[in-house]
């Protein structure tokens, strides 16, 4: 092979890395902050956390629940949050107990 094929293939492979590598970090930048209409994200928005939850009416565990509540509600389900107050307040109580117990036992 003449000396300037060998180039030819050499300077090709090296342009097709460096494309490959510069892609893939654009696509890497733009997956980090993706691009959200500031409307319509729950997050930013201090309405939702103030509006009732769409369901308040037609089931009691939604009552005193606020929108941005209703739509975190499956996933704090899922991860055994409490859904209520008074769950809150025996969790921590229990919490509580449990530790006096121990306290108990070391004496």
């Amino acid at each position: 092979m003449k000396k300037s094929t060998k180039g030819l293939i050499v300077g090709s492979l090296v342009s097709a890395g460096g494309a490959a590598l510069a892609t893939a970090a654009i696509k890497k930048k733009k997956g980090d902050d993706p691009e959200v209409i500031e409307d319509t994200d729950m997050r930013n928005s201090k309405k939702i956390d103030q509006r009732e939850s769409p369901d308040a009416d037609k089931t009691d565990e939604e009552k005193g629940l606020t929108e941005l509540d209703h739509a975190y509600r499956a996933e704090w389900s899922a991860n055994g949050f409490p859904q209520t107050h008074q769950a809150m307040e025996e969790l921590k109580e229990e919490d509580e107990k449990d530790e006096k117990d121990e306290e108990d036992k070391k004496e």
